[in-house]
Protein backbone atom coordinates (compact mmCIF):
# COMPACT_ATOMS: atom_id res chain seq x y z
CA UNK A 1 0.00 0.00 0.00
CA UNK A 2 1.47 3.32 -0.50
CA UNK A 3 0.46 6.55 1.78
CA UNK A 4 0.63 10.35 0.57
CA UNK A 5 3.37 11.77 2.00
CA UNK A 6 1.73 14.20 3.79
CA UNK A 7 -0.07 12.12 5.91
CA UNK A 8 3.25 10.00 6.38
CA UNK A 9 4.64 13.60 7.75
CA UNK A 10 1.77 14.36 9.59
CA UNK A 11 1.34 10.80 11.03
CA UNK A 12 4.82 10.65 11.98
CA UNK A 13 5.21 14.20 13.75
CA UNK A 14 2.01 13.33 16.07
CA UNK A 15 4.03 9.84 16.68
CA UNK A 16 7.10 11.46 18.35
CA UNK A 17 6.21 14.46 19.02
CA UNK A 18 6.03 13.10 22.67
CA UNK A 19 8.27 9.95 22.69
CA UNK A 20 11.89 9.44 22.55
CA UNK A 21 12.75 7.63 19.05
CA UNK A 22 15.53 5.22 20.49
CA UNK A 23 12.99 4.45 23.44
CA UNK A 24 9.84 3.77 20.93
CA UNK A 25 12.33 1.38 18.85
CA UNK A 26 13.03 -1.01 22.36
CA UNK A 27 9.65 -0.80 23.23
CA UNK A 28 9.06 -2.20 19.43
CA UNK A 29 11.92 -4.81 19.68
CA UNK A 30 11.16 -8.48 20.20
CA UNK A 31 10.84 -9.99 23.97
CA UNK A 32 11.47 -13.69 24.55
CA UNK A 33 10.71 -14.11 28.10
CA UNK A 34 8.22 -17.09 28.89
CA UNK A 35 4.98 -15.50 30.01
CA UNK A 36 4.18 -15.70 33.62
CA UNK A 37 0.86 -17.95 32.94
CA UNK A 38 0.26 -19.94 30.50
CA UNK A 39 -3.74 -21.64 29.17
CA UNK A 40 -3.81 -25.62 30.19
CA UNK A 41 -3.05 -27.75 27.55
CA UNK A 42 -6.35 -29.30 27.16
CA UNK A 43 -8.50 -27.25 25.36
CA UNK A 44 -11.87 -29.11 26.22
CA UNK A 45 -15.01 -27.59 27.98
CA UNK A 46 -14.82 -29.75 31.31
CA UNK A 47 -15.78 -27.52 34.87
CA UNK A 48 -12.33 -27.95 36.15
CA UNK A 49 -10.74 -26.82 33.31
CA UNK A 50 -12.93 -23.69 32.75
CA UNK A 51 -12.38 -22.94 36.58
CA UNK A 52 -8.73 -23.13 36.19
CA UNK A 53 -8.73 -20.45 32.86
CA UNK A 54 -10.67 -18.17 34.91
CA UNK A 55 -7.81 -18.35 37.60
CA UNK A 56 -5.25 -17.46 35.50
CA UNK A 57 -7.53 -14.50 34.29
CA UNK A 58 -8.43 -13.79 37.80
CA UNK A 59 -11.20 -11.08 36.58
CA UNK A 60 -14.21 -11.92 38.74
CA UNK A 61 -16.38 -9.76 37.31
CA UNK A 62 -15.71 -10.72 33.48
CA UNK A 63 -16.43 -13.61 35.27
CA UNK A 64 -19.57 -13.26 36.59
CA UNK A 65 -20.80 -11.59 33.80
CA UNK A 66 -19.24 -14.59 31.12
CA UNK A 67 -20.24 -17.60 32.99
CA UNK A 68 -23.53 -17.71 34.60
CA UNK A 69 -24.81 -21.09 36.42
CA UNK A 70 -26.90 -22.27 33.24
CA UNK A 71 -24.03 -20.84 31.02
CA UNK A 72 -21.43 -23.75 33.20
CA UNK A 73 -24.42 -26.34 33.03
CA UNK A 74 -24.71 -26.45 29.05
CA UNK A 75 -20.78 -26.17 28.82
CA UNK A 76 -20.36 -29.44 27.26
CA UNK A 77 -22.74 -28.80 24.44
CA UNK A 78 -20.23 -26.23 23.21
CA UNK A 79 -17.48 -29.38 23.14
CA UNK A 80 -17.67 -29.40 19.26
CA UNK A 81 -17.86 -25.60 18.66
CA UNK A 82 -15.13 -23.64 21.02
CA UNK A 83 -12.14 -24.46 22.36
CA UNK A 84 -10.46 -22.84 25.67
CA UNK A 85 -14.00 -22.21 26.49
CA UNK A 86 -14.62 -19.23 29.21
CA UNK A 87 -18.33 -18.46 28.91
CA UNK A 88 -20.74 -17.08 26.56
CA UNK A 89 -21.63 -13.62 25.44
CA UNK A 90 -25.30 -12.15 24.87
CA UNK A 91 -26.36 -10.12 22.66
CA UNK A 92 -29.50 -8.21 22.06
CA UNK A 93 -31.79 -10.57 19.63
CA UNK A 94 -34.81 -8.20 17.78
CA UNK A 95 -37.14 -9.61 15.90
CA UNK A 96 -38.36 -7.82 12.25
CA UNK A 97 -41.32 -9.59 10.26
CA UNK A 98 -42.95 -10.89 8.57
CA UNK A 99 -41.88 -11.11 5.83
CA UNK A 100 -43.93 -13.14 3.72
CA UNK A 101 -41.55 -15.27 1.57
CA UNK A 102 -43.28 -16.74 -1.91
CA UNK A 103 -40.32 -19.13 -2.99
CA UNK A 104 -39.71 -22.69 -4.55
CA UNK A 105 -38.39 -23.78 -0.60
CA UNK A 106 -39.89 -21.31 1.62
CA UNK A 107 -43.76 -20.59 1.44
CA UNK A 108 -45.04 -18.83 5.08
CA UNK A 109 -44.93 -15.38 6.89
CA UNK A 110 -41.41 -15.30 8.51
CA UNK A 111 -40.73 -13.59 11.90
CA UNK A 112 -36.97 -12.77 11.57
CA UNK A 113 -34.47 -13.14 14.54
CA UNK A 114 -31.60 -10.60 14.37
CA UNK A 115 -29.04 -10.57 16.30
CA UNK A 116 -27.12 -6.67 16.97
CA UNK A 117 -25.43 -4.43 18.78
CA UNK A 118 -26.41 -1.85 16.28
CA UNK A 119 -29.33 0.64 16.71
CA UNK A 120 -31.76 1.10 14.08
CA UNK A 121 -30.69 -1.92 11.74
CA UNK A 122 -33.75 -4.01 13.06
CA UNK A 123 -36.22 -1.20 12.53
CA UNK A 124 -34.98 -0.84 9.39
CA UNK A 125 -35.25 -4.23 8.35
CA UNK A 126 -38.69 -4.48 10.15
CA UNK A 127 -39.94 -1.70 8.01
CA UNK A 128 -38.56 -3.65 4.79
CA UNK A 129 -40.34 -6.61 5.59
CA UNK A 130 -43.54 -4.90 6.42
CA UNK A 131 -43.15 -3.26 2.95
CA UNK A 132 -42.81 -6.29 1.17
CA UNK A 133 -45.13 -8.05 3.02
CA UNK A 134 -48.42 -5.69 1.88
CA UNK A 135 -46.95 -5.64 -1.69
CA UNK A 136 -48.11 -9.84 -1.65
CA UNK A 137 -44.29 -10.78 -0.29
CA UNK A 138 -41.38 -11.75 -2.21
CA UNK A 139 -40.59 -14.14 -5.02
CA UNK A 140 -37.38 -16.49 -4.07
CA UNK A 141 -35.91 -18.48 -6.52
CA UNK A 142 -32.84 -21.19 -5.37
CA UNK A 143 -30.72 -21.58 -8.82
CA UNK A 144 -27.63 -23.30 -7.96
CA UNK A 145 -25.90 -24.60 -5.00
CA UNK A 146 -22.51 -26.11 -4.59
CA UNK A 147 -19.21 -25.78 -1.97
CA UNK A 148 -16.10 -25.96 -3.28
CA UNK A 149 -12.37 -26.67 -1.86
CA UNK A 150 -9.39 -25.81 -3.75
CA UNK A 151 -6.08 -28.11 -3.73
CA UNK A 152 -2.97 -27.08 -5.14
CA UNK A 153 -0.32 -28.99 -6.82
CA UNK A 154 3.21 -28.02 -7.61
CA UNK A 155 5.02 -29.45 -10.49
CA UNK A 156 8.71 -28.82 -11.78
CA UNK A 157 7.60 -27.38 -15.46
CA UNK A 158 4.56 -27.50 -17.70
CA UNK A 159 5.41 -30.84 -19.11
CA UNK A 160 4.77 -32.40 -15.99
CA UNK A 161 1.50 -30.70 -15.67
CA UNK A 162 0.26 -31.77 -18.93
CA UNK A 163 1.22 -35.23 -18.01
CA UNK A 164 -0.92 -34.93 -14.84
CA UNK A 165 -3.88 -33.35 -15.93
CA UNK A 166 -4.00 -36.03 -18.64
CA UNK A 167 -4.02 -38.96 -15.55
CA UNK A 168 -6.37 -37.35 -13.49
CA UNK A 169 -9.19 -35.39 -15.32
CA UNK A 170 -10.66 -39.37 -16.07
CA UNK A 171 -10.35 -40.11 -12.68
CA UNK A 172 -13.28 -37.86 -11.57
CA UNK A 173 -15.50 -41.02 -11.00
CA UNK A 174 -12.58 -42.46 -8.67
CA UNK A 175 -12.46 -38.75 -7.02
CA UNK A 176 -16.25 -38.94 -6.04
CA UNK A 177 -16.15 -42.44 -4.49
CA UNK A 178 -13.26 -41.34 -2.16
CA UNK A 179 -14.76 -38.08 -1.30
CA UNK A 180 -18.25 -39.08 -0.50
CA UNK A 181 -16.83 -42.37 1.25
CA UNK A 182 -16.15 -39.58 4.20
CA UNK A 183 -19.68 -37.97 4.29
CA UNK A 184 -23.21 -39.34 4.71
CA UNK A 185 -24.69 -36.16 3.17
CA UNK A 186 -21.96 -34.49 0.54
CA UNK A 187 -22.02 -35.15 -3.28
CA UNK A 188 -19.06 -34.14 -5.25
CA UNK A 189 -20.75 -32.53 -8.27
CA UNK A 190 -18.04 -30.76 -10.44
CA UNK A 191 -14.60 -30.34 -10.72
CA UNK A 192 -12.07 -27.75 -12.18
CA UNK A 193 -8.91 -27.62 -13.31
CA UNK A 194 -6.72 -24.18 -12.79
CA UNK A 195 -3.21 -24.27 -14.87
CA UNK A 196 -1.23 -21.22 -13.66
CA UNK A 197 2.49 -22.05 -14.89
CA UNK A 198 3.67 -24.96 -13.43
CA UNK A 199 1.07 -24.94 -10.93
CA UNK A 200 -2.41 -26.73 -10.58
CA UNK A 201 -5.51 -25.53 -9.19
CA UNK A 202 -7.79 -28.09 -8.63
CA UNK A 203 -11.68 -27.07 -7.71
CA UNK A 204 -13.68 -29.93 -6.67
CA UNK A 205 -17.59 -28.51 -5.87
CA UNK A 206 -19.75 -30.55 -3.60
CA UNK A 207 -23.08 -30.29 -2.75
CA UNK A 208 -23.51 -30.27 1.35
CA UNK A 209 -27.61 -31.21 2.11
CA UNK A 210 -28.44 -29.06 4.39
CA UNK A 211 -25.26 -28.23 6.06
CA UNK A 212 -23.15 -25.07 5.07
CA UNK A 213 -20.58 -27.91 4.55
CA UNK A 214 -17.05 -26.01 5.34
CA UNK A 215 -16.03 -29.14 7.09
CA UNK A 216 -17.81 -31.54 5.26
CA UNK A 217 -16.05 -30.32 1.94
CA UNK A 218 -12.39 -30.21 3.99
CA UNK A 219 -12.42 -33.67 4.84
CA UNK A 220 -13.44 -35.06 1.96
CA UNK A 221 -11.18 -33.72 -0.32
CA UNK A 222 -8.34 -33.95 2.43
CA UNK A 223 -9.04 -38.18 0.98
CA UNK A 224 -8.59 -37.07 -2.48
CA UNK A 225 -5.78 -35.01 -1.98
CA UNK A 226 -3.72 -37.89 -0.13
CA UNK A 227 -4.69 -40.47 -2.80
CA UNK A 228 -3.46 -38.16 -5.37
CA UNK A 229 -0.01 -37.49 -3.41
CA UNK A 230 -0.16 -41.44 -3.09
CA UNK A 231 -0.84 -42.76 -6.08
CA UNK A 232 -0.19 -39.69 -8.87
CA UNK A 233 2.80 -41.22 -11.70
CA UNK A 234 3.99 -37.70 -12.06
CA UNK A 235 6.54 -36.05 -9.41
CA UNK A 236 4.14 -33.34 -7.18
CA UNK A 237 6.96 -31.06 -5.79
CA UNK A 238 4.38 -29.69 -2.60
CA UNK A 239 0.30 -29.56 -2.19
CA UNK A 240 -2.18 -27.97 -0.07
CA UNK A 241 -5.50 -28.97 0.39
CA UNK A 242 -6.57 -25.35 0.15
CA UNK A 243 -4.69 -23.16 -2.55
CA UNK A 244 -7.05 -20.24 -2.07
CA UNK A 245 -8.73 -20.56 -5.31
CA UNK A 246 -12.16 -21.19 -3.38
CA UNK A 247 -13.65 -18.30 -2.43
CA UNK A 248 -13.37 -19.44 1.24
CA UNK A 249 -14.40 -16.34 3.36
CA UNK A 250 -13.62 -13.89 0.52
CA UNK A 251 -15.72 -11.65 -1.59
CA UNK A 252 -13.82 -12.81 -4.89
CA UNK A 253 -15.73 -12.39 -8.66
CA UNK A 254 -15.34 -16.30 -9.49
CA UNK A 255 -17.88 -16.99 -6.62
CA UNK A 256 -19.64 -13.93 -7.93
CA UNK A 257 -20.54 -15.45 -11.37
CA UNK A 258 -21.13 -18.73 -10.84
CA UNK A 259 -21.88 -20.07 -6.89
CA UNK A 260 -20.70 -20.75 -3.19
CA UNK A 261 -23.16 -21.95 -1.78
CA UNK A 262 -26.55 -21.36 -2.36
CA UNK A 263 -27.29 -18.81 -5.00
CA UNK A 264 -30.71 -17.16 -4.76
CA UNK A 265 -32.73 -14.38 -6.16
CA UNK A 266 -35.29 -12.81 -4.97
CA UNK A 267 -37.77 -9.78 -6.72
CA UNK A 268 -40.92 -7.73 -5.79
CA UNK A 269 -42.88 -4.96 -6.97
CA UNK A 270 -44.33 -2.03 -4.79
CA UNK A 271 -47.07 -0.44 -5.55
CA UNK A 272 -46.51 3.72 -5.88
CA UNK A 273 -48.91 4.66 -3.18
CA UNK A 274 -47.81 1.86 -1.22
CA UNK A 275 -44.33 2.92 -1.34
CA UNK A 276 -45.12 6.76 -1.05
CA UNK A 277 -47.38 5.69 2.13
CA UNK A 278 -44.66 3.38 3.81
CA UNK A 279 -41.00 5.12 2.77
CA UNK A 280 -42.35 8.31 2.06
CA UNK A 281 -40.12 9.04 -1.15
CA UNK A 282 -41.38 7.84 -4.83
CA UNK A 283 -40.52 4.99 -7.23
CA UNK A 284 -38.57 7.38 -9.24
CA UNK A 285 -36.90 8.91 -6.55
CA UNK A 286 -35.71 5.42 -5.96
CA UNK A 287 -34.68 4.36 -9.21
CA UNK A 288 -32.26 7.70 -9.29
CA UNK A 289 -31.00 6.60 -6.00
CA UNK A 290 -29.93 3.14 -7.44
CA UNK A 291 -28.32 4.33 -10.62
CA UNK A 292 -26.20 7.13 -9.05
CA UNK A 293 -25.15 4.61 -6.13
CA UNK A 294 -24.84 1.46 -8.91
CA UNK A 295 -21.87 3.86 -10.51
CA UNK A 296 -20.70 4.60 -7.22
CA UNK A 297 -19.85 1.29 -6.64
CA UNK A 298 -18.48 1.17 -10.01
CA UNK A 299 -15.96 3.45 -9.07
CA UNK A 300 -15.02 2.08 -6.14
CA UNK A 301 -14.38 -1.13 -7.40
CA UNK A 302 -17.01 -3.37 -5.29
CA UNK A 303 -17.96 -7.00 -6.68
CA UNK A 304 -21.40 -6.40 -7.21
CA UNK A 305 -23.79 -3.30 -6.43
CA UNK A 306 -25.95 -3.28 -3.46
CA UNK A 307 -26.44 -1.43 -0.20
CA UNK A 308 -25.90 -3.36 2.87
CA UNK A 309 -26.66 -7.33 2.83
CA UNK A 310 -24.11 -7.58 4.87
CA UNK A 311 -26.12 -5.94 8.15
CA UNK A 312 -29.27 -8.40 7.80
CA UNK A 313 -27.17 -11.14 7.02
CA UNK A 314 -24.47 -10.63 9.83
CA UNK A 315 -27.54 -10.20 12.72
CA UNK A 316 -29.22 -13.51 11.06
CA UNK A 317 -26.27 -15.64 10.74
CA UNK A 318 -25.17 -14.94 14.58
CA UNK A 319 -28.54 -15.28 15.92
CA UNK A 320 -29.04 -18.81 13.92
CA UNK A 321 -25.49 -20.00 14.34
CA UNK A 322 -24.19 -19.81 10.79
CA UNK A 323 -20.49 -19.18 10.27
CA UNK A 324 -20.50 -15.05 11.00
CA UNK A 325 -16.90 -15.07 8.63
CA UNK A 326 -18.84 -16.04 5.71
CA UNK A 327 -20.62 -13.30 5.36
CA UNK A 328 -17.71 -11.74 3.88
CA UNK A 329 -18.42 -13.81 0.41
CA UNK A 330 -22.61 -14.29 1.02
CA UNK A 331 -22.85 -10.43 1.26
CA UNK A 332 -22.13 -9.60 -2.30
CA UNK A 333 -24.60 -9.85 -5.48
CA UNK A 334 -26.27 -7.45 -7.35
CA UNK A 335 -29.68 -5.35 -6.57
CA UNK A 336 -31.72 -3.38 -8.96
CA UNK A 337 -34.60 -0.95 -9.19
CA UNK A 338 -36.71 -0.49 -12.12
CA UNK A 339 -39.55 2.17 -12.61
CA UNK A 340 -42.60 -0.40 -14.16
CA UNK A 341 -44.79 1.49 -16.75
CA UNK A 342 -47.82 1.96 -14.16
CA UNK A 343 -45.69 3.66 -12.12
CA UNK A 344 -44.57 1.09 -9.29
CA UNK A 345 -41.35 0.12 -8.49
CA UNK A 346 -39.68 -3.38 -9.51
CA UNK A 347 -37.08 -4.15 -6.94
CA UNK A 348 -34.71 -7.82 -7.33
CA UNK A 349 -31.48 -8.93 -5.37
CA UNK A 350 -29.58 -11.52 -6.28
CA UNK A 351 -26.96 -13.17 -3.86
CA UNK A 352 -24.55 -15.82 -5.37
CA UNK A 353 -22.62 -17.04 -2.08
CA UNK A 354 -25.05 -17.94 0.74
CA UNK A 355 -23.15 -20.35 3.05
CA UNK A 356 -26.06 -21.37 5.21
CA UNK A 357 -26.94 -24.44 6.88
CA UNK A 358 -29.78 -25.53 9.06
CA UNK A 359 -27.48 -28.66 10.75
CA UNK A 360 -23.85 -28.74 11.42
CA UNK A 361 -21.93 -26.27 12.93
CA UNK A 362 -23.56 -23.82 15.73
CA UNK A 363 -27.02 -24.47 14.47
CA UNK A 364 -27.66 -27.35 17.39
CA UNK A 365 -26.66 -24.46 20.14
CA UNK A 366 -29.11 -24.04 22.62
CA UNK A 367 -29.88 -20.30 21.36
CA UNK A 368 -29.25 -20.61 18.08
CA UNK A 369 -31.30 -23.44 17.62
CA UNK A 370 -34.62 -21.59 19.19
CA UNK A 371 -33.72 -18.72 16.94
CA UNK A 372 -34.20 -21.77 13.86
CA UNK A 373 -37.08 -22.67 15.60
CA UNK A 374 -38.47 -19.10 15.54
CA UNK A 375 -38.64 -19.62 12.12
CA UNK A 376 -39.99 -23.35 12.10
CA UNK A 377 -36.26 -23.90 10.09
CA UNK A 378 -34.51 -26.10 12.41
CA UNK A 379 -33.00 -29.13 11.24
CA UNK A 380 -32.57 -31.20 8.43
CA UNK A 381 -34.75 -30.19 5.24
CA UNK A 382 -34.57 -26.54 5.85
CA UNK A 383 -31.83 -25.22 4.62
CA UNK A 384 -32.86 -24.20 0.71
CA UNK A 385 -36.20 -22.24 2.46
CA UNK A 386 -33.22 -20.40 4.81
CA UNK A 387 -31.75 -19.56 1.69
CA UNK A 388 -34.66 -17.65 0.52
CA UNK A 389 -35.62 -16.11 3.54
CA UNK A 390 -32.11 -15.15 3.37
CA UNK A 391 -32.51 -13.46 0.32
CA UNK A 392 -35.86 -12.09 1.23
CA UNK A 393 -34.32 -10.21 3.91
CA UNK A 394 -31.62 -8.55 1.91
CA UNK A 395 -34.18 -7.03 -0.44
CA UNK A 396 -36.26 -5.86 2.63
CA UNK A 397 -32.87 -4.60 4.05
CA UNK A 398 -32.29 -2.68 0.57
CA UNK A 399 -35.56 -1.08 0.16
CA UNK A 400 -35.76 0.21 3.75
CA UNK A 401 -32.48 1.70 3.79
CA UNK A 402 -32.75 3.39 0.02
CA UNK A 403 -35.58 4.61 1.21
CA UNK A 404 -34.79 6.37 4.35
CA UNK A 405 -31.61 8.20 2.01
CA UNK A 406 -34.05 9.25 -0.52
CA UNK A 407 -36.44 10.61 2.21
CA UNK A 408 -33.69 11.71 4.04
CA UNK A 409 -34.73 9.91 7.16
CA UNK A 410 -31.34 7.88 7.53
CA UNK A 411 -29.20 9.91 9.70
CA UNK A 412 -32.10 11.12 11.80
CA UNK A 413 -33.20 7.18 12.32
CA UNK A 414 -29.89 6.77 13.77
CA UNK A 415 -29.40 9.58 15.63
CA UNK A 416 -32.46 9.08 17.08
CA UNK A 417 -32.53 5.81 17.75
CA UNK A 418 -28.71 5.46 18.99
CA UNK A 419 -28.16 8.54 21.01
CA UNK A 420 -31.40 8.39 22.52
Amino acid sequence: MSANNQHVTDYLKRLLDKQDVERLKKQLEPHFEPSEARLPRNHHAKPELIERRWEILNKPEAKAKLLGEETLELSESYERNIENFIGTVKLPVGLAGPLRINGLFAKDDFFIPLATTEAALVLSYHRGCGLVTAAGGATTLLLSEGVSRAPGFAFANLIDVGEFLRWAAPLQANFKALAESTTRFGKLIDMHFTVEGNHVYMRLEYQTGDAAGQNMVTIATKAVVDYIAESCPIPIKHHFLEANLSGDKKASSQSFMSVRGKKVSAEVVIPKDLLEKTLHTTPERMVDYWRMSSVGGILSGTIGIQGHYANGLAALYIACGQDAACVSESAVGVTRFELKEDGSLYAAVTLPNLIVGTVGGGTGLPSQQACLNVMNLAGSGHARAFAEVCAGLALAGELSIVGALCSGHFSRAHERLARG
